[in-house]
């Protein structure tokens, strides 16, 4: 039986974590550092970085808040957010990142996919999609593409990604759980990991998108900064669905 995984994401923006709905209404926080060691102590099996603002002026405060993370987590790191060519990729790893999460440069260049996991590994490689009805959204999800996202999910992984982090932009933020069909969809299409991301609301959702959806980790942000469960809750909830995840007794 396949070990399931609690992910958390940080949202990292001028270098604060920052939390919003819809990818919009963005609120301070904390520490990034800091939040980092906490969820890691309460559980966390990853951690997810995404610089969501992207921009050249906050790429080294980026890096240098991954480093700085790295250099205190013993769980894996994954950094993403403005990452447009390979040698991008090779300077998050280079920051202590253990994989590379890339979104809107694969779709305008899909080739970084195949290039990145020729030069550091398929397992380095996460083609992280964000998704509105289906459609696939880049630069933020504010740009439409018009790629079905089970498709592209699945050229992805034919170019070399290791592991796929699915965001639903309607759910992202407002907590009523996440797209369970469009999940499924992607992970019977692909297989390397899914992980399912936007709309948790509580433990139980967590559950449903790996019971239900088949997700092989769920992303989980603002109910864990709301203090709305933890991830030792969540864990506890996913064990006595029969479940398999590390850390629990």
């Amino acid at each position: 039986m396949l070990t399931r995984r609690v992910i958390v994401c940080l949202d990292v923006k001028g270098g604060r974590v920052v939390k919003g709905v819809q990818f919009v209404q963005l609120r301070d926080v904390g520490d990034p550092v800091e939040l980092a060691a906490r969820y890691e102590a309460e559980g966390a099996d990853e951690i997810v970085f995404l610089d969501i603002s992207a921009s050249a002026e906050e790429r080294g405060t980026l890096l240098d808040v991954a480093r700085r993370t790295a250099e205190r987590l013993f769980i894996p790191l994954t950094i993403g957010g403005g990452v447009r060519t390979t040698s991008d990729v090779d300077r998050a790893l280079r920051a202590g990142a253990d994989k590379v999460s890339i979104n809107s440069a694969a779709v305008e260049r899909p080739e970084i996919l195949t290039e990145s996991a020729s030069r550091f590994g398929s397992q380095c490689v996460v083609a992280s999609i964000d998704a509105k009805s289906r459609e696939v959204y880049t630069r933020g999800g504010r740009t439409p593409t018009g790629l079905d996202a089970v498709v592209w999910a699945r050229e992805c992984v034919e170019r070399g990604a290791g592991e796929i982090l699915l965001t639903s932009i309607d759910r992202d933020g407002v907590r009523t759980g996440y797209d369970l069909e469009l999940t499924r969809a992607v992970a019977d299409a692909v297989d390397v990991p899914v992980i399912a991301s936007g709309g948790a609301g509580g433990a139980e959702h967590v559950r449903d998108a790996i019971a239900a959806a088949n997700a092989d980790a769920a992303l989980v942000a603002g109910i864990l900064h709301d203090g709305v469960t933890t991830v030792g809750e969540i864990k506890q909830l996913l064990r006595s669905a029969g479940i398999r995840v590390r850390g629990v007794a």
